[in-house]
Order: C-alpha cells, then sequence, then structure tokens
C-alpha cells in the first residue's frame, strides 16, 4: 500500500435489498456468493479505516445535465419500502470534502453540486453497501453523489476531481461504486429477457477484472440501455478517481440468478501509473476519429458544422455562403440536424416541411436550433465543438399509409398524428430495430399515449455525413 495515496481502494458493489437478512428472510442465501464477496470487501474498508467513503449511487436524485451532491451534514434512511422498516441507519456527511469538489468542478466547468435536493433520506443503493460497511467499521464521514444523464466521459471526469478533492484535503478516502448489472437475463427476471442482458454482463466483468477502465468508453448508450444496467456510470466515476493510478484489481463474484447480474470487483491503489491516463486517451482517439470524418463531410454537413461552430463562438448566425451546390440555394425541403458527442445525442432539432426559402437556410436555422436550443440538453459549449459529430438529413415528401406494414424502419421515417399532436422520428436510427419502436418513440415525442390509434405517414431521406 502507498501511504501517501488519498484514493487508496475502490469497490464495485451491488445492491440488491434481498442480501439484507432481514429482507431475504432466507431467501437471500440464493446468492450466497455475493454476500460473501461483499462482506470481503466490507472487512477490507474496515481494515482500510477510511476517514472518507465517497458512494456513488444510481438511485440518488439524478438530473439530465447535472450531478447532484448529497448537502448537508447528516442524513437517515431505513428499509421500509422492502417491509423492514425497523432496519435503520443514519450517517455524518464530509461537509469539508463535499464543498471542496463542488469547488473543483465549478471551476472547471464540470456541472455538479448540491443544489436541487428533492430527497434527502438515504436510497437504497446507498444503504445496501453502508449495511455491510457498518459491521466492520464505522468511524468514517460520507460524501453521497447521483449520475447524470452526461456522457462517460463526464463520469470520468467527475471522478477525477474526486480524486483531486481527496488529494488536496489529505484525506483517506475509499470508493464505493453502487450499481447493479443487466436487469434483463431471464425471461422470469423483473424486466423480462434481451440477449444484450447477458452480453452486456460478460463484457463489463470482463473489463473490470482487468481495471481496463478505458474500455468502458466503448459500450454504446443504446446497447447499455438494452441491457437494462443501472451501474455503468457508476463505475465510470469509480474509474476517473483511479485515472493515473496503478491498482490491483480482483474480482470477487458474479452471480444473477433472479434475472439481474450482481458483480464485485475490489481495487488496491498500489501506485501512480500515468500511462492509465485513459480520459485523456480516448479524447485523443476521438478527435482523431473525428478529423477524419471532417475531410470526408460533404457541402450539407459543412455547412451544419459552421454554423454551429460560428454561433458556439460568437452568438451570431453566419450568412448563406457563396460556394454551395446549386441546389442548396433553390430547392426547399424538411432538414433535420442531428448532433452527437462520445456516441450520445447532443442535440437534434428539425422541419418536417419546408420553412425557409432555401435548404441552405433551413440547414442554418436548425443547427443553431439544434446546437443550443434543444430542451432535452444544455447549450453546446466551446469546448465541445471539436468532438461534435454531425449528420443532416433532408426529408422527403410525406406519404400517408394505411397501416405499419407499409413501413421500413431502415428505410421509411415516420410521422405520427393525433389532433394536433405530431410526432416525427427518423428513419435507419442506432437502437431502433422494429417499426413498432419506431411508432413508440415518434408516439412518445408526440405526447399520444401508447395505445392511442393515430395517423400514419412515411418519408425517406438524403442522410449527409
Amino acid at each position: 500500500m502507498v501511504i501517501n495515496m488519498a484514493i487508496i481502494a475502490a469497490f464495485m458493489l451491488p445492491h440488491p435489498p434481498l442480501i439484507v437478512p432481514e429482507i431475504g428472510r432466507g431467501e437471500e442465501k440464493t446468492i450466497q456468493k455475493t454476500i460473501d464477496a461483499y462482506r470481503e470487501c466490507a472487512r477490507r474498508i474496515g481494515v482500510l479505516r477510511p476517514e472518507t467513503i465517497v458512494l456513488i449511487s444510481p438511485h440518488q436524485i439524478m438530473y439530465t445535465d447535472y450531478f447532484h451532491i448529497s448537502p448537508g451534514k447528516d442524513a437517515k434512511g431505513d428499509f421500509g419500502q422492502f417491509r423492514a422498516g425497523h432496519v435503520r441507519m443514519e450517517t455524518a456527511y464530509d461537509t469539508e470534502f463535499a464543498a471542496k469538489l463542488c469547488g473543483l468542478a465549478e471551476a472547471g466547468a464540470l456541472p455538479a453540486g448540491t443544489e436541487g435536493e428533492r430527497e434527502k433520506r438515504l436510497d437504497h443503493g446507498t444503504m445496501v453497501p453502508l449495511y455491510f460497511v457498518n459491521q466492520f467499521f464505522k468511524d468514517y464521514k460520507l460524501v453521497r453523489i447521483g449520475l447524470s444523464g452526461l456522457p462517460l466521459k463526464k463520469h470520468y471526469e467527475l471522478g477525477q476531481y474526486i480524486k483531486e478533492t481527496a488529494e488536496t484535503l489529505h484525506r483517506k478516502t475509499v470508493l464505493i461504486g453502487s450499481g447493479d448489472l443487466s436487469h434483463r437475463l431471464k425471461e422470469d427476471g423483473p424486466y423480462g429477457y434481451q440477449k444484450e442482458g447477458p452480453e452486456y454482463d460478460s463484457r463489463i466483468m470482463d473489463v473490470m477484472e482487468r481495471a481496463a477502465f478505458g474500455e468502458l468508453f466503448q459500450f454504446p448508450e443504446d446497447f447499455c440501455e438494452k441491457a437494462g444496467e443501472c451501474g455503468h456510470r457508476s463505475f465510470t466515476i469509480m474509474a476517473g478517481t483511479l485515472d493515473k493510478t496503478a491498482v490491483t484489481a480482483e474480482k470477487l463474484s458474479y452471480e444473477g440468478p433472479f434475472g439481474v447480474g450482481y458483480g464485485i470487483c475490489a481495487y488496491e491503489v498500489c501506485g501512480i501509473a500515468p500511462e492509465r491516463n485513459f480520459r485523456e486517451q480516448y479524447e485523443e482517439k476521438e478527435r482523431m476519429r473525428i478529423e477524419k470524418m471532417r475531410e470526408k463531410e460533404d457541402a450539407y454537413v459543412r455547412l451544419a458544422r459552421r454554423t454551429i461552430e460560428e454561433y458556439v463562438r460568437t452568438g451570431k448566425k453566419i450568412k448563406v455562403p457563396e460556394d454551395l451546390p446549386e441546389e442548396m440555394y433553390h430547392d426547399r425541403a424538411g432538414v433535420f440536424v442531428s448532433i452527437k458527442e462520445n456516441g450520445n445525442l447532443r442535440g437534434c432539432i428539425g422541419t418536417i416541411g419546408a420553412v425557409q426559402t432555401s435548404i441552405a437556410e433551413e440547414i442554418i436555422e436548425n443547427a443553431v436550433s439544434a446546437s443550443t436550443r434543444d430542451p432535452r440538453f444544455s447549450p453546446i459549449r466551446q469546448d465541445e465543438l471539436e468532438l461534435l459529430t454531425i449528420s443532416v438529413d433532408v426529408l422527403g415528401e410525406m406519404q400517408p399509409v394505411d397501416s405499419q406494414d407499409e413501413l421500413d424502419v431502415k428505410r421509411y421515417g415516420v410521422v405520427v398524428t393525433k389532433g394536433y399532436k405530431r410526432g416525427l422520428l427518423l428513419p435507419n436510427l442506432e437502437g431502433v430495430d422494429t417499426v413498432e419502436e419506431q411508432i413508440a418513440i415518434a408516439k412518445s415525442k408526440a405526447g399520444i399515449g401508447e395505445k392511442e390509434k393515430v395517423q400514419l405517414e412515411r418519408f425517406e431521406v438524403v442522410r449527409h455525413f
């Protein structure tokens, strides 16, 4: 053990309430290997005697574009929702650690802080790990942090700030990344079966057993969603706290008898390893990949990118350039501009039919909107510009159809209409594999009920990359 390291160990832990005996009432013996591994991790934490435990929980408050750090001096909780209300716990928060972390995140323009608390009580993603830790050691203070909808690299970056905080305060710190794996391992499980479920669990356990944290960035968002995992972002934050750090990694257990995967790994810090700068490596690969893409972009995408970059940097909308293909000046059509960062959607705004006097003007207007006015995302920042992937879809004419049998998820986009409500989904989108999924998403976007009957229209697009 390297004595002068502030982060001394980290643990990947699941949080099935069932393993608390007062909740399981004997059924917990079905996953005895998980319980034994859990107790071993708790024992090790007791031996390490950390001053601070930083616990990342998927069941903490979660915002789309903000990491919530629990405020206040302390918090309480119990397992009442699992019919064991008599099992209670109370923990003191490390207020100095939380304040320093918030300050470092703010200085680094990472959206994280103590604002927006909705529920002060401890969540089960926090209480299950602490139930076992408290059996071996209680003389610690807690920092409790939730996840966000931000890209994985932002979760890793938060982990780096946690590490910096611990080092600045000379705080002997242990990390717990709380999270179950796939919830879709079995047909009779809580969320049914998806083939991505066991695929995810096999892949994530391989990555975590090897401490190959750079590979965490390679899990596509739609793959994780189909797998029904809840811990990937927790593990990524934990990995960030071990950035440029040498660790001894150990897989202690994996089980999934109830249709949910439970994996436990332990990481003991053993030195400095500058070559394990996984976020920097990932960003450099992304820059190179996007640079190659930019060299191949056509006039449609180049116009969208130029518009976005100019507007984000100066707040000014560009004029239509003079070097575009003729059809962009004279043709009119609906246009969608889609922006991705690190493989995740970052903005998408478009028009079903032509609104401007030319395709070029349509692209400029929608590029500005996609980058700064999509209500699902915060406006794009200057430091993101070189990491953006952009596509432009030019829509063909709408064709009414009588049934979904006339649709093709790869060839046609769909428009659903119910009264004044209208929703659109583009064709050939990653993660949308069936017409049923396509229609359901379009309905959801329009605020139309899943079982409501709608008028259907289809359209083709010319997609520019």
